[in-house]
């Protein structure tokens, strides 16, 4: 699976793991910056992130800031993206049930490295339900649309 990633500086240390973590895996991984743990601006790493799964380079996403807060309000501003903070796998597992989400948000300062692995597995892993919930994804869409 392609997967995007984007963090600021606080979530840098956190991106890289998970990144090469993911490598790991087999995953081929679009680093959309930062690239070191010197002060930045988290929404545009986040937009960037969210282009790649958007404009479709990328069929998953993952973004990292101190809470996860800020970057995923910055990724969610890309038409097409929903992005999810979870820092658990039970949130990672119903937003791809039920939401379909396309992009994950974590925060670095709230979850560790192997809880983070964990929620990332369940993430990639789970799939959409669709059924009932396709409907309510369609909502969201429609909202993009006005």
């Amino acid at each position: 699976m392609n997967i995007s990633m984007g963090s600021d500086h606080g979530g840098y240390e956190l991106k890289e793991f998970i990144k090469h973590y993911l490598e790991e895996l087999g995953h081929t991984v679009e680093d959309c910056g930062c690239h070191s743990t010197d002060s930045c601006d988290y929404p545009l790493f986040g937009e960037a992130a969210a282009r790649a799964v958007s404009e479709g380079r990328c069929q998953r996403g993952i973004v990292i800031c101190t809470t996860g807060i800020g970057i995923s309000i910055s990724a969610n501003k890309v038409k097409g993206v929903r992005c999810a903070l979870c820092h658990e796998p039970l949130s990672a597992e119903m937003t791809r049930r039920h939401n379909d989400a396309n992009m994950l948000a974590m925060g670095a300062g709230l979850v560790g490295r192997n809880m983070a692995q964990r929620v990332v597995d369940t993430f990639l892993n789970t799939p959409f339900e669709g059924g009932r919930h396709q409907r309510r994804v369609d909502l969201i869409g429609a909202i993009e649309e006005k």
